[in-house]
Parts: structure tokens; sequence; C-alpha cells
């Protein structure tokens, strides 16, 4: 049994379920799930010309494909700013293949590498994606093999690099963490590197959009914005302004505070993250400036039609809880306590706390929405985010509410969970999972149909759009654990302790290593399965993934942390 198994089964449990469940787009292994167990084939199915064909699966390929079925149910491997909902289909009738590579893994295992092996490894690896991955110390999501194609959301040009995870910061806080586990001054001068991309990039109003433009760096020229505006909006959407701010942080931190030009664009964007909280403790998507003042009130259901009137254009300056922002500027403002201490770092975050108070809906609704007006009433933001309830944001909210109360204390940031973990309960759909949107009031689960770029709300699930989450698995189990845990004891940690990941990494370091190639590289090759940013892969296609490359850093440092 592979190293996150043991969670898998767990939560298939929970469900109650006996059928057998194959991620038919995440093999290379086949799982049979039975009541008490989880048999696993160590086979790959490989697509050819001539049908599909059956292959060893290398033992990295092995743990890859229990990690995405884990993040198929919604448990978080990795960096917790980065999640996955992948499609899981159900078969009737599974052939299970035991390979021979499984007790070659367990020997592995019972002789864990010396670690100057390891070392000698992630130094391999980083010599490789520093010195010819990266550009001016900058990162993309993914690479083909001999480099020429570099991919973000979409194509990146031959001068970008990406500010939103998992691109330069998150390779950047990897390199960090590598440096603090070994000392090694290369990781530091590696992770100094991609934070001075950032404090290059910075925006006047203070923060980072999705991207950075390098072609003037590479010209010697100061920032100009590239097509986007020097002056154009800070971001806090799929945490861009907080991945940024976090590595700026680690690096000042592990340069005591000396480095003047990180130092600076560390305190000048807290400074304008700050800025950008309304005076209920919200935060808008987006900010140029200072946010004006405006009343103080708590959620309530809109008056008018809200199907047909009420829509705003600039949506992206109200309140917004969508794609996790309240969770990223609170992790942020923990670290930037942590990292700076006093009181304001910490009083914000008690603000942000309050706002997630106001921001529950009335009952018989008690949950979260994705974004809010003035006068805290859902709204639209896309044509496909209708005002509704979110389901996944309304747990993305309790777990914020749960590190609020740990961080500060503060019990009353629990008050709310109980209620909310009832009612979504209460909307869970036949097979386990929770409806993105329940509608005001009816609570019906609400859907959308597309033609061409015209969006049709509906009832109906049969005929989704493919690029958006429509459902997701339910964390209630998780989310209540945690609660239980806090109102026993209010300090205690939310978080995964270090301890855990360090022991975590004792399992999965041989298979780490064992897929590290002559070059130094991490190869993937695209098994079918969304990945973050959607690239336009051929299932078989190999490409180098900052995310992995990220990920087994992470690992590779537990293991020398020991």
């Amino acid at each position: 049994m592979g190293p996150f198994l043991p969670a898998i089964l767990a939560t298939y449990k929970s469900h109650g379920s006996r059928e057998s469940i194959v991620d038919w787009r995440s093999a290379p292994c086949v799982y049979t799930i039975c009541a008490d167990s989880i048999e696993i084939s160590h086979v790959s199915l490989a697509r050819s010309k001539t049908g599909t064909e059956r292959k060893q699966a290398s033992p990295i390929a092995m743990y890859n494909a229990e990690a995405n079925l884990v993040s198929a149910m919604n448990l978080q491997i990795g960096s917790k700013m980065l999640r996955w909902n992948l499609t899981l289909f159900v078969a009737c009738c599974v052939v299970v293949v035991v390979s021979p590579l499984a007790s070659g893994q367990e020997s592995r295992k019972s002789t864990p590498p010396a670690p100057a092996d390891v070392k000698a490894a992630v130094d391999r690896a980083v010599q490789f994606y520093t010195k010819n991955v990266a550009l001016n110390g900058g990162y993309v999501y993914y690479y083909s093999p001999d480099l020429k194609r570099r991919l973000g959301e979409g194509p990146a040009a031959p001068t970008e690099v990406w500010v939103q995870p998992p691109g330069t910061p998150t390779v950047g806080i990897s390199l960090a963490k590598l440096y603090e586990a070994t000392g090694d001054r290369t990781f530091l001068d590696a992770a100094t590197d991609a934070a001075l991309v950032l404090v290059y990039g910075q925006l006047r109003s203070g923060g980072w959009t999705n991207k950075i433009d390098l072609a003037p760096a590479l010209k010697g020229l100061p920032f100009s914005g590239g097509k986007r505006r020097l002056d154009g909006h800070s971001s806090l959407d799929d945490g861009q302004t907080p991945a940024a701010l976090q590595l700026l942080m680690q690096v000042d931190r592990l340069h005591a505070f000396r480095h003047q030009a990180i130092h600076q664009a560390a305190e000048r964007g807290l400074q304008s993250l700050l800025q950008a909280q309304y005076p209920n403790g919200g935060f808008p998507q987006v900010w140029t400036k200072p946010v004006p003042s405006r009343p103080v009130v708590p959620a309530n259901y809109p008056t008018l039609d809200w199907r047909t009137e009420g829509r705003l254009k600039a949506y992206w300056n109200e309140y917004t809880l969508n794609d996790n922002v309240c969770g990223n500027v609170a992790d942020t403002l923990v670290l930037a306590h942590q990292t700076y201490g006093g009181d304001r770092y910490l009083a914000a975050l008690q603000r942000l706390g309050e706002f997630l108070l106001l921001a529950q809906m009335p009952m018989p609704q008690p949950a979260w929405c994705q974004q809010y007006n003035q006068q805290m009433q859902p709204i639209w933001a896309r044509a496909f985010e209708p005002p509704a309830i979110a389901a996944d944001e309304s747990q993305e909210v309790i777990d914020t509410l749960l590190k609020i109360a740990s961080t500060t204390g503060d019990a009353r940031f629990l008050k709310p969970i109980p209620a909310a973990l009832v009612y979504l309960d209460s909307c869970l759909l036949p097979d386990g999972r929770l409806a993105r949107y329940y509608e005001l009031e009816t609570n019906r689960p609400l859907y959308m149909e597309r033609r061409g770029r015209a969006y049709q709300l509906t009832y109906d699930d049969t005929n989704l759009p493919d690029h958006y989450g429509w459902k997701w698995p339910s964390r209630g189990d998780e989310l209540r654990e945690k609660l239980v845990r806090l109102q026993a004891d209010i300090s205690a940690p939310v978080e995964r302790a270090k301890s855990e990941d360090q022991a975590k990494s004792k399992e999965l370091i041989a298979i780490v290593l064992a897929d590290l190639d002559s070059q130094g590289r991490w190869i993937s090759q695209y098994d079918g399965r969304r990945l973050v940013g959607q690239p336009k892969f051929e299932i078989g296609e190999s490409y180098l993934s900052s995310e992995v490359f990220c990920r087994n850093l992470d690992i590779c440092s537990d293991y020398l942390s020991l």
C-alpha cells in the first residue's frame, strides 16, 4: 500500500460505498477499493495508435497517482495554496494486476537513503531548474523537455514569468525551505533571485497581478508593466499578491531583514494590502488605491430579482470570497505577524474574521457566497458565477475562521461554524458531494449550461461546462474534527504539524529520488486529468512542472530536516 492510501480508504469508507473506483485519467495505477482494503495494480495504461497497452509504472508514478486520487477526494497534498479537483470514474469491474515492483518498493522503504544522497539529488535538481529553466529567477507553470515551450495560464511569452501559483513565488518558497533544511547558500541565492523578480514586477499600487513581463529587465531597463500597465490592478485572485508577499517575507527574514530591496518591497506590499481592507474587514478582488469608507452591515438577501437585476460591471471592487481570497489573505497576515511582530497585522486578521461573521447568510442558509455588494447582498461576478450560496467557498471560510480563532485566541470566530456545518451536511448530493451553488432561499442546487459564450441558469446537472468546478467533495468531517479540537483548546494548531510532514517524507523520499533523471529533471507525462492552468497537452506528452518540482523539493527538505 502506498503512502496516501490509508487516507483514501478512510475517505472512501466514510461515504459507505462498496463499488470499485478507477481513476483512468490518472492511471498508472488501477484501484480496487473494497470495504476494508485497497488493492492496486502497478500498471500504467498508455494509449497508442493500435489501442491501449499495459506497461510497468515507475514508483514515482504510483506516488503521483495516489496523490491525484487523494486530491480528487479533496485531501490537501503539498502546498496549502494549491488544491486540485479531479474527476473519478466509477467502474463495475476492475482487473487487478499485481506487479513484482511492489516488493522492490518495500525493500527501498526499509533502507532509507543517506542524507548525503538526498542532498546530492536536490543539488542536481536545483541546478537544472535554476540554471536552465528559470528566466532571471522567475518561473512559469510548465515547460516542454527541450524548454522551447513555456506555459502559465495559456502560452507564456518568452519574456514572461508567472506570479500566480504555482509560479515564481511557489518555486521561491520551496527553495527557501530547502535552504533552511540544509544551510546551503546556493538555495537561498536562488530563492533571493525569485524574490527579486517580484521586487522588479511590483505595481505602483503595491501588489502584483498574475504575471510579469521581464522584457525591459533583459535590456537593463526599469519595469514598465508590459502589456499590463505599471499602475495596474493589484490582485488577490488565485493567491497572486498573497503568494508574492509570502515569498518576500520569508526571504526577508532569511536575510535578517538586511536586504534593502526585498525588505522595502515586502513592507510596501503589506501596507498596500492593509489599505485594501474595507472598514467591515472584507477585501476586494483587486485594487489600485486605498479603498473608500463604506457602511458596516450584515449579510442579507437581495430585495430585487437577482436573476436579471443588480449586476455590477466592476464586481471585482466588491467584497470577495471567491478563489479563497480570505484564506490566502489570512495566511499572509499570520505570516506577517510572525515575521515582523506588532499589532497591525493581527488587528487586520481580527477584522477579517469579523467580516466573515457579518458575511454569513441568515437562516435557513447559514453559509457564505462568492461576492457581496456594499449592502452585503450576494451579487453576480462572471457570467457563470451567480448570486448564490457557494458550498466550496463556505468550506474555505470555515477553515479560515478556524485559523483566525486559533491565531487570535478568540472563540467568537468559532460560533458560526456548527450551524454552517449542519447546513452543508443537509446540502449533500446523492453521491456525497456538494454542488458549487445553491439557489438563494430555495436551496436548490444551481448550475449553468453554455451555448457558445452565453450561459443559462439551470437545475439540470447533465450538461455542465467543463472549465469550472460545479461539484466539490465535502470536507465536513475534516472541518468538524478541527472545530472540536479548537473548542477543547482555542490555541491548538489547525494546520498539519511539521513533524507529520517529516514522517511522511520518510515514506516518499525513495520514490522521489528514483524518478529524478540523469539531467536532474522530474519529467511528467500527461494522462488527461485537468491540470492547473489547463494546458493543452496531448495524452502521453512529456513536460516539466513547477508544481511537481516544488512538491518534490518539499519532500526532500522535510527528509533532510529530520
